[in-house]
């Protein structure tokens, strides 16, 4: 019994072991950002309340724009760096609801309404230019938002106030031409925070804002499990084999794109609100390098990625972003130490998940072909 017990018990150990190691390498990205923030909270020395309030903050208020993200990943388009064309969508209409005073939700659901167009309009655009750049999607976006920036600065330094009528002295440059580079979003700050925002246990909860981010989770997994969504898949996967089976593969594209784009001009506008003031030419510059840093740090690639990874991600990195200043302050003894170290994360953590994606899908690759070897 003795001997016929062992072989069964070296064979359960080597499973779990194998289990352990898949584990480890399918989640390398997210146990190491774990314990990254971990060793840096502690370093920090931070109030675990006040943590919290920050995380839960940041999290109701950058969810949706993470989320864009998720459906040109489906689509085979990669990371969309292009998101930021949605995200000056979204400043535009929250320019011209400051000044026509809307205050409030009604405000803030305006600004909504026009960004849609216009975020759809540009997205669609972006669209064209991706069907053309088929395998380059990433850094064909990336440069994409570089040329948007550079028309969304054209119309807001120099033709509002001479050619677009804009009759604020509050809102305009000293000269009476161009935007002020910081408008005050007072008509609209917070005002979906605020609707309903319990205090449990010291932490402040943004319930309104989180549940619109959850229903924006719901209404993504809902579209997945629809033909769209099959569509979108079966593109990303391959597509020539979906041009095959009868879908329309840069329709599809294209589609993927407008919906990336309005979500996150949605998402820009839940982030200004909270913010409360609009940076008029710098706020959107960040957004693609931030959303696709938490992204990544969720565990997800430019191949894959699913719903949980953009909330994950979103908690990891922002928890990451609020302690990695004050640790750094603290480790060096320099306050602006902390600040440049809060940089140094956000890109580096960008190198580090791409490079141990690429690691990790050599790292699988080999374990199939060991246990193909070993079946045989």
């Amino acid at each position: 019994m003795t001997q016929s017990s062992e072989p069964k018990t070296v064979e359960s150990g080597r499973n779990v072991s194998l289990d352990i190691r898949h584990i480890i390498l399918t989640n390398g990205v997210p146990i190491l950002f774990l314990a990254l923030s971990i060793t840096m909270a502690l370093v920090a020395g931070l109030n675990f309340t006040f943590l919290l309030n920050e995380v839960i903050t940041r999290l109701a208020r950058n969810s949706l724009l993470v989320l864009s993200l998720l459906i040109p990943v489906t689509a085979g388009m990669g990371l969309n760096f292009g998101i930021v064309i949605g995200a000056m969508a979204g400043q535009a209409s929250v320019i011209a609801v400051t000044y026509w005073g809307i205050t409030g939700v009604r405000g803030f659901l305006l600004a909504c309404l026009l960004s849609t167009p216009l975020a759809a309009i540009t997205g669609w655009l972006a669209g064209l230019v991706l069907n053309r750049a088929k395998g380059r999607e990433m850094i064909t976006s990336m440069i994409l938002g570089f040329f948007a920036n550079g028309i969304y600065q054209l119309i807001f330094l120099f033709l509002v106030g001479p050619i677009i009528p804009l009759k604020s002295a509050a809102m305009l440059l000293p000269q009476g031409i161009g935007v002020r580079n910081t408008v005050d979003l007072i008509n609209i700050a917070q005002s979906l925070d605020k609707i309903w925002r319990p205090v449990i246990g010291g932490v402040r909860i943004p319930v309104v804002t989180l549940l619109i981010s959850f229903g924006m989770c719901v209404i993504i997994a809902f579209l997945m499990k629809t033909k769209m969504g099959q569509n979108l898949r079966a593109v990303g996967q391959d597509m020539n084999i979906a041009e095959v089976m009868g879908i329309k593969v840069d329709k599809t594209r294209i589609i993927a794109m407008i919906l990336s784009t309005v979500i996150a001009g949605w998402g820009q506008l839940i982030f200004l609100q909270n913010i409360g003031t609009l940076n008029t030419y710098n706020s959107h510059e960040q957004v693609g390098m931030f959303s696709i840093a938490a992204l990544l740090v969720g565990g997800a690639s430019t191949r894959r990625a699913t719903i949980f990874q953009a909330v994950a991600g979103v908690i990891l990195f922002h928890t990451l972003f609020v302690v990695s200043p004050l640790a750094g302050q603290r480790l060096f003894g320099v306050p602006q130490i902390g600040e440049y170290f809060r940089v140094f994360v956000a890109y580096g953590i960008i190198a580090v998940a791409l490079a141990l994606h690429a690691w990790q899908g050599r790292q699988v690759r080999r374990e199939a072909i060991r246990e193909a070897m070993l079946t045989e």
